[in-house]
């Protein structure tokens, strides 16, 4: 992956708007648009107690109940540190909306595996996210902190 487009997608990663625009769709009942490899998350905020929002890249689903997400920022995302305050949330993917779930963080050899999975399953994707997140964060990424959602 070239420096260029390394840069450019870390960009894209930083601005507010550009990565909040699917929170819209969703919003709106469009999110299906979006596939099933992307989903909005509303969790609640651990000082606030108000909802927010995310929308994440799903890693993968081990059953149709279950979906392992990924922080690419680490621990310090705002959306992981509120799930591990609060892990009760909702989840909207695909034609499926506002469905109750709960986050498990996963321990690190859980999240390594399925790091792994993803690794070999999505390799472009993973080159160019990879690249954007190192760009954006200003270090290698060696492991990425994940979370479990289990679908009520």
């Amino acid at each position: 992956m070239s420096r260029l487009t390394d840069v450019i997608g870390a960009r894209a990663l930083r601005n507010r708007r550009l990565v909040r625009a699917p929170i819209w769709l969703f919003r709106h009942g469009l999110g299906w648009l979006l596939g099933t490899r992307i989903l909005m998350l509303e969790h609640v905020g651990r000082t606030s107690g108000l909802p927010r929002y995310v929308c994440l890249e799903v890693v993968e689903r081990p059953s149709p109940t279950t979906i392992v997400i990924v922080s690419g920022f680490g621990t310090s995302a705002q959306w992981y540190r509120n799930l591990r305050a609060h892990p009760g949330c909702r989840v909207s993917v695909g034609r499926r909306r506002d469905v109750p779930a709960r986050g498990r963080l996963l321990p690190d050899a859980e999240a390594a595996a399925a790091l792994d999975r993803y690794r070999e399953a999505h390799p472009r994707a993973w080159r160019q996210l990879r690249g954007a997140i190192e760009a954006a964060v200003g270090h290698p990424v060696q492991g990425l902190p994940m979370v479990e959602l289990t679908l009520a």
